[in-house]
């Protein structure tokens, strides 16, 4: 099998890892690169869309909160993304972060600046940058039923990146990069939409991870058959560069699903499962001391740049 990011095609470990989100179990063929690293799939599945339920996470629409919630959270995220509001900013951040938007500071963003995210489902994120005065910002997602069109004036449209068209300053994708097959076509794309000196922030899961490591197929964001290709960081890094970007920085992300998840895949409880922790407490095998220890370790491995998964930011030259 030849590796689709960098061509190798000798000592590639092959896996069959299972369907475990929707707990259908069902078994695709993977294999790991042992050049770049790049662990993806073997064959795009006939029937990908049946493995995306209509309650799929990412077309869960923006609630439109109460007014003093509403206020709160443009507080909380002006901080998180600008650093506006000072300290009652900085403690509601602290306090329920959005971690998203906490990825979009090292880009040091203007509210004039130009931003299309790509795969956005509802556009949740889309929408928090429109209550703070952001005011050019476009969202697309092809599986969407029909185009979206919120209050505040954020449109989010029902259209492929390669139907996209004008110029950008950022092009972002917020977990939806790991479920597209063309990924160097898409790149190229990007490359064509963004101005001079543009940039594109891509957040994935990783295999640069202790996770993958430890849990190898019961590890939670393989998400077999979705998720296509599991980069390593030297594969974005091959990928970015032979698509005209440079690969700037890597900042590691992760939270408490690498371990409540995989321990539940571990025990052969699916994630949709009335036992999952993604269900409610109520039933699960886990405490709130456990989440709360996940979620420190989760933070150690962030700072170790061990954990599941990582914003790339990726700059056009």
């Amino acid at each position: 099998m030849q590796c689709r990011i960098c061509g190798n095609s000798h000592d590639n470990r092959q896996y069959k890892a299972k369907e475990m989100m929707l707990g259908l179990g069902d078994e695709h063929l993977y294999f790991e690169c042992s050049n770049c690293g790049c662990l993806q799939i073997a064959d795009l599945p006939d029937n990908l869309a049946d493995y995306y339920p209509d309650n799929y996470y990412s077309y869960k629409k923006n609630s439109h909160a109460n007014p003093i919630k509403r206020w709160l959270t443009k507080l909380r995220d002006g901080y998180a993304v600008m650093g506006e509001h000072g300290l009652l900013g900085r403690l509601i951040h602290l306090a329920s972060p959005e971690p998203k938007l906490s990825t979009l500071k090292p880009l040091k963003l203007k509210k004039s600046s130009k931003i299309m995210d790509v795969g956005c489902g509802a556009g949740n994120l889309l929408f928090s940058l429109k209550e703070i005065g952001f005011q050019h910002l476009l969202g697309i997602d092809p599986f969407n039923e029909a185009d979206i069109h919120y209050e505040n004036g954020l449109s989010i449209e029902k259209k492929s990146i390669q139907e996209a068209t004008g110029k950008w300053d950022l092009i972002m994708f917020h977990h939806s990069f790991e479920h597209v097959f063309d990924q160097a076509e898409v790149l190229q794309k990007v490359h064509q939409l963004l101005d001079d000196n543009g940039q594109c922030l891509i957040r994935i899961p990783t295999v640069s991870s202790y996770a993958w490591m430890h849990y190898g197929l019961n590890w939670v964001q393989l998400d077999a058959p979705r998720h296509l290709f599991l980069h390593s960081v030297e594969s974005m890094r091959q990928l970015a560069e032979k698509n005209g970007f440079a690969l700037q920085q890597v900042i590691y992300d992760s939270n408490a699903l690498q371990f409540w998840g995989s321990e539940q895949y571990q025990q052969n409880i699916p994630l949709r499962d009335k036992r999952s922790y993604a269900e409610g407490i109520k039933h699960s095998i886990f405490t709130k001391k456990d989440i709360k220890n996940f979620e420190k370790r989760a933070k150690e491995l962030n700072a170790h740049e061990q954990g599941d998964q990582a914003a790339f930011y990726l700059r056009k030259i």
